[in-house]
């Protein structure tokens, strides 16, 4: 399988009549993800409670897309070890679930939304994205594994073992980066705001003072 940061050899791929669409929104879905996550922050409102619950789930898909990502040789097979062996995207499954956590830990239905449309939209765009490239560069090889064949080996070996080195050729260390500043982010909106004690600004008057 292709990681979700490959885009630009998959893009090209697409042959259906949205394909113009498609390529547009995986071409952007970084830069729009900057968008969004800016709006996201504004809007949030996040609480000791939604960061504990969102935090954790946001910690199980980037789990998820670590654990794919350790298993993964971009463009080179087709994967079928690890998480690959009952998930076709596992790193877009992993995303899915971070952005789920975060929109919990924002707290904020509105943000929410805007998390939901660009899953929604970014998401879908790069799963079309790379999944005409695979049929394009692996043909029947590709076909056969989204039928669940346990027939083809060649492909790539369901044996394959973790590797942490490979997690980080794949460059997954950013995803994990990136989560980690959007959760201190709403950690500081959230003590900024007060859910850790005082919000910021606020005047305490003693009594008799």
């Amino acid at each position: 399988m292709v990681p979700s940061s490959s885009a630009s050899p998959l893009v090209a791929a697409v042959s259906d009549p949205g394909r113009a669409v498609v390529c547009l929104l995986a071409r952007l879905r970084v830069s729009l993800g900057f968008v969004f996550g800016a709006l996201v922050l504004w809007l949030a409102q996040p609480t000791a409670r939604s960061l504990l619950l969102g935090g954790v789930l946001a910690a199980l898909g980037e789990g998820l897309r670590v654990w794919a990502a350790g298993h993964l040789n971009k463009s080179r097979e087709v994967t079928m070890s690890g998480p690959y062996r009952w998930l076709a995207h596992p790193l877009y499954v992993g995303s899915s679930i971070m952005g789920a956590g975060l929109a919990i830990a924002s707290a904020n239905v509105v943000a929410a939304v805007l998390v939901t449309i660009y899953l929604g939209a970014a998401v879908t765009a790069a799963v079309r994205s790379e999944e005409a490239f695979l049929r394009r560069a692996f043909g029947e090889r590709y076909e056969i594994y989204r039928a669940a064949s346990s027939g083809v080996t060649a492909t790539g070996d369901k044996r394959r073992r973790f590797s942490a080195a490979r997690a980080m050729a794949n460059r997954e260390h950013r995803a994990a980066i990136g989560l980690a500043v959007a959760v201190l982010l709403l950690l500081l909106k959230a003590t900024y705001n007060g859910s850790f004690g005082p919000a910021a600004g606020t005047r305490l008057v003693r009594p008799g003072g």
